[in-house]
Order: C-alpha cells, then structure tokens, then sequence
C-alpha cells in the first residue's frame, strides 16, 4: 500500500510539473477570409494537429499586419501568413521569399519548374531535425511552410518588360519589406509606400504603374482594372512567395514544432495544385512574355541586389547561402557556381 501511495504521488506530481494546453490558437491570413483555400488548408491542419498533441481553433484575417500584431499580442498561439510578413519572426526561413532566391537558371534560361524544386527542397532541409534550431528564435518557431507562388510584375503598360523600362515608374513597395524599396531605388523607379490592404487598389486608380503579385491575387483583388487593355502580367519570376507558419511554442506540446514542419512538407504538392489553378485563371491574353535576353539579365541584377540587401542586413546570409547550396545542387554548371556569391559561412545544415 506505501509503494502504491508513493508511486500515485509522483505520478501526480509528474502531472503538475507538465504544462497543460487546453488549445491553440492560429490566426489565419487570407485575402478570402474563411472561404479561401489558404483557411480550407489550415482548417485540414487543426484536423492532423490533434494526432500531435495539439487542439487548435481557428481564426481568419483579411489583414496579415493585424493578425502578425496579435501574435505579438499573445491574442494568438499561433499565425498563418505570408513570408514576407513572417520574415520578422524567423529571417532564415524568410530567405525562402528574398528576390530572385529560388530562381532556377539552367543552360542560360529560367527555369520555373526547377525554381519550384527550388523551394520544394529549401522546405525539406528546413524541416529536418538537423534544422530546427534554425527554425527557432526565441519563443517563436517555423512550423510549416508551403509555396503560395511567383510574384510577377503586374504593369499598366506591357511595353514595361526592360530593366531601363521601368526607371522612373511608380511601383508599390510594402513599409515592412525594405527590400522593396532598396530594389526599387537601384533600378532609378520611385518606390510608392504601400501595403497588403492596399497596395492593389494603388495599381487599379493609376496611383502606381507596377505592383509584384502572384497569380492567386489576379481575381479577388480585381487586378484586370489596373491592367486594363494595355497591360499584362510579365511572366517573369522576381520570386517565389511562401506561406509559413509560426508558432509561439510555449503554448504547445514539446516537439510539436518538428512534428508540424514535417506534416507541412508533405502538403507542398496540395499547394502547387493550388498555384497551377490560379496561373490557369489568369486569361492568355493577360500574359506578357519578356525575351530570354531579359530573363537572364532580370535575373543577375535581382542576385546582384539580394548580396547587397543582405549586407545591409535585411536579408539572412545562412538562409541564403543553404538556397544557393539547393540551386547549384540542381544546376551546377550556372555561372554563380563557380563563384563566392552568397558564400557568407559555414552552414551545417545537410
């Protein structure tokens, strides 16, 4: 009977000394609010989360910089958005979304395809074990991330399809993204400030001649009215937008985080389907095709810039040195092989 007391008081006191999560909370961005397909996706997560220990609900936000602040807050445990707006809380994983980081060149030509491989392969070393310190800073962690796209240059005239072209033009530059503005500026084009409510509506009334955005933003934020009859979309990658998800992992099970990484790495080809529809829902006519002369030369002035933005140190250098690992990797012959472009350090991550 004393051996029984004994061992249900550790038992008891084991269950004191865990922390009890009763549930989470992830705060959803999305242009569509709970109808669009990034909640559907994050709806299916709160499902698979409860095998790794958690019980999340839901929240959806039409506003990522409001929902980013209530993670801050603490009004929520956890947030869905894009990285360009999760960069702050993890700029390695925001490497994913740094100009012309995933851009593929191969045989002297961009490669989409492969630049999507790009992405699929910097998301699997991300969610290695071997990684998850990177994946960590300070309470908040990278637990998922997924593709949401190429940002394109959506332009009010497609005759804007040249490096000198744009010099001059207005072009929407989000305050939270300085490099932005930085790239902007290096071109000779007047960067508009601008953000994620608003920068479309700026394209639509001629407030600015270029925005960047992916295909998925052509029907919901009506960018036909700013294209117009003489616009296009360029199909040209200035880069590849993610989704990431962060957690403040104090308010979940311990290793929940790696658990999550691995869960969102297998959702990578559910959101390709997603990013091929919405290519596909952008009319023919729209497209706007630059020559391969100006793909590359669009290409090594973005690598030019991102070195630059980087030693500004708005961009993280290991982020970018294991995204270079992954494209010479996949395309060793390109020219930035050979080089020490973005070799800033040693990086122990395989």
């Amino acid at each position: 009977m004393r051996k029984l007391k004994v061992t249900l008081i550790s038992a008891s006191l084991l269950a004191l000394s865990q922390p009890a999560f009763a549930s989470q909370k992830l705060c959803v961005y999305d242009l569509l609010g709970s109808v669009g397909d990034i909640y559907n996706i994050a709806r299916d997560y709160a499902v698979a989360a409860q095998a790794m220990g958690a019980k999340i609900t839901l929240q959806s936000y039409t506003d990522e910089r409001v929902a980013a602040n209530d993670l801050l807050a603490g009004q929520c445990d956890a947030l869905f958005a894009t990285g360009l707006r999760t960069r702050a809380f993890n700029a390695t994983a925001g490497a994913i979304d740094s100009l012309g980081a995933s851009t593929l060149m191969r045989d002297g030509k961009v490669d989409m395809p492969g630049s999507f491989e790009v992405v699929r392969r910097t998301i699997q070393t991300f969610s290695s074990p071997a990684a998850a310190k990177l994946m960590t800073k300070g309470n908040y962690e990278v637990a998922g991330i997924i593709p949401f796209g190429t940002a394109y240059p959506v332009v009010n005239d497609r005759n804007i399809r040249t490096v000198e072209a744009l010099a001059g033009k207005k072009i929407a530059s989000f305050d939270y993204d300085k490099a932005q503005a930085v790239m902007i500026q290096k071109i000779g084009a007047q960067p508009v400030s601008a953000d994620i409510t608003n920068f479309a509506s700026k394209f639509n009334n001629g407030s600015v001649d270029m925005i960047a955005a992916p295909a998925a933003a052509y029907i919901p934020l009506e960018l036909h009215k700013g294209i117009g009859s003489k616009g296009a979309v360029q199909r040209f990658p200035i880069l590849i937008l993610s989704y990431q998800l962060i957690i403040n992992n104090q308010k979940f099970p311990e290793g929940f985080g790696q658990k999550s990484r691995q869960y969102w790495a297998g959702q990578f080809n559910r959101a390709m389907e997603l990013v091929n529809k919405a290519e596909r829902d952008v009319p023919a006519n729209v497209w706007g095709e630059l020559t391969p002369d100006n793909m590359v030369k669009y290409t090594v002035m973005l690598r030019e810039s991102r070195v630059e933005i980087a030693n500004q140190g708005i961009y993280d250098k290991q982020g970018l040195q294991i995204m270079k690992r992954v494209r010479c990797s996949l395309s060793p012959k390109d020219s930035e092989c050979s080089t020490n472009s973005e070799n800033w350090s040693t990086v122990s991550v395989n």
